[in-house]
């Protein structure tokens, strides 16, 4: 057994599929088949079975999937530290960034940072913020963008954006006339949210039932200016930060001061504790540091 098949055993269990396996590892499916095979036949048993249209792990599969993980993520980290000797002259960083922050905050930045260091790869995960911070614990992101306050003791941070939630409606609306609202105000309308992996999603149910209603959903997102055009089309109302609030179309919706409570949006970029963290990343977090302080 090698680590190829390792990892292949873990991307046809994560694709459920040897051919989008075949396609994340950038090999053909007949390459991978017969590696399984040969696999197998090193074993003398099988490691996937066939029911319908799930492949489901055998004994010797999931004792394989026990350690392929820590496994995977150790050669990661080998592969990272061996980068570090050329000085970042070549190297990787797995980032993740939301929809919102990415389109507002983060091309120039990394415009900025790979004429810097051209020799760096950035790979980009845009991801909501809740799923962002999973997978920098778990380790398949090095760096990440998200949503304060974080109570997790394995991540540390630092502040980028302070910004607040209001509320966006159609022009039509009779709020649209409104320079301000109390939360409270909106227990009989019909809301339209980010998708529940996004930490948004959570802290505007949690401020309604604060406030002293359960939020009506009607639709959910993972675009923030598809749930614009929802709310321009009078389809329900959102919330949204002020900053992405100017990005949408005026004619259409309009955007209202959100007064009790004042929820903030609040944004910071985060890595894992205590974890080993590549010069390459390291770098990236010391300038969007400096970055963000700048502006």
């Amino acid at each position: 057994m090698d680590i190829h098949q390792i990892k292949q055993v873990s991307e046809i269990m994560r694709w459920n599929s040897f051919t989008k396996a075949a396609e994340a590892l950038n090999v053909t499916q007949p390459t991978i088949s017969k590696s399984i095979k040969n696999l197998e036949n090193e074993l003398n048993t099988m490691v996937f079975i066939r029911e319908g249209n799930q492949f489901k792990l055998t004994e010797a599969g999931e004792t394989i999937m026990r350690y392929a993980g820590p496994i995977l993520q150790m050669v990661d980290q080998l592969t990272a530290e061996l980068n570090d000797l050329t000085y970042l002259n070549r190297g990787s960083i797995r980032i993740g960034i939301p929809p919102m922050a990415g389109t507002n905050f983060f091309p120039s930045v990394i415009k900025s940072f790979q004429e810097l260091y051209p020799g760096i790869s950035v790979t980009l995960v845009e991801e909501g913020a809740r799923m962002i911070k999973d997978y920098i614990e778990n380790g398949s992101l090095d760096v990440g963008v998200i949503l304060l306050p974080v109570e997790e003791k394995a991540i540390d941070s630092f502040q980028i954006v302070d910004d607040r939630l209001k509320v966006i409606v159609p022009v039509s609306h009779p709020l649209a006339k409104q320079s301000r609202i109390s939360l409270k105000i909106l227990a009989e309308e019909k809301f339209i949210l980010f998708s529940s992996g996004f930490a948004l999603h959570d802290r505007i149910i949690s401020e309604c039932r604060k406030a002293g209603f359960e939020p009506r959903i009607v639709y959910e997102s993972t675009q923030w200016d598809f749930i614009g055009e929802m709310v321009g089309a009078d389809l329900g109302i959102t919330m949204l930060p002020d900053t992405i609030c100017r990005s949408l179309d005026s004619n259409k919706v309009r955007a209202v001061s959100l007064i009790d409570p004042i929820i903030p949006w609040q944004l910071a970029i985060a890595w894992k504790r205590d974890s080993y963290l590549s010069r390459a990343a390291q770098e990236w977090i010391a300038f969007t540091r400096e970055k963000f302080k700048a502006t």
